[in-house]
């Protein structure tokens, strides 16, 4: 197992120095799901709620999270987004939202925490202004799929099992 950087030799947690390193342009893209009722579904893609655009807020609520994620995570670097973006896929079957984000920075340090903290935002401003009319919806799947520059390269997740 590699040695987890956030921790210094005696185990105590540690921001990472990225003071040396290079600045390279960096991406990164997360995925998640919000699983519904097939009525609540419809009603979203309607346009018809009394919380008006429902995926427009949830997008900018994302944005903003990606933007803001170092206040929420302890030991993330504060980093100046060069892009933040959310896009909403819906699902007939199972019933429900797809949601991705894409973060860029130019920058010593990636971005993934910033594109997972978009994803789980968005999908719970989605909840949030969705649960009068469905409270069993379910976030799941919440995951990394891509992320690019830096010294560790490319990487990019195996397809889940339902996928291949």
């Amino acid at each position: 197992m590699s040695k987890l950087t956030h921790l210094d030799d005696k185990g105590r947690a540690q921001m990472v120095d990225v003071g040396a390193k290079s600045a390279s342009a960096r991406t990164a893209v997360a995925e998640g799901f919000l699983a519904m009722k097939a009525e609540t579904l419809t009603l979203v893609l309607s346009g018809d709620t009394k919380k008006g655009d429902v995926m427009a807020a949830a997008r900018i609520a994302g944005i903003m999270a990606a933007k803001r994620t170092s206040d929420l995570i302890p030991l993330c670097h504060p980093l100046a987004l060069t892009k933040a973006g959310i896009e909403f896929t819906a699902s007939e079957s199972p019933p429900g939202m797809h949601i991705r984000a894409t973060v860029s920075v130019t920058g010593p340090t990636g971005v993934e925490m910033e594109a997972l903290t978009a994803v789980s935002v968005a999908a719970l401003t989605l909840y949030d202004m969705l649960k009068a009319a469905d409270r069993g919806m379910e976030i799941s799947g919440i995951r990394l799929l891509e992320k690019s520059g830096g010294r560790s390269g490319l990487y990019s997740a195996q397809p889940r099992k339902s996928e291949e």
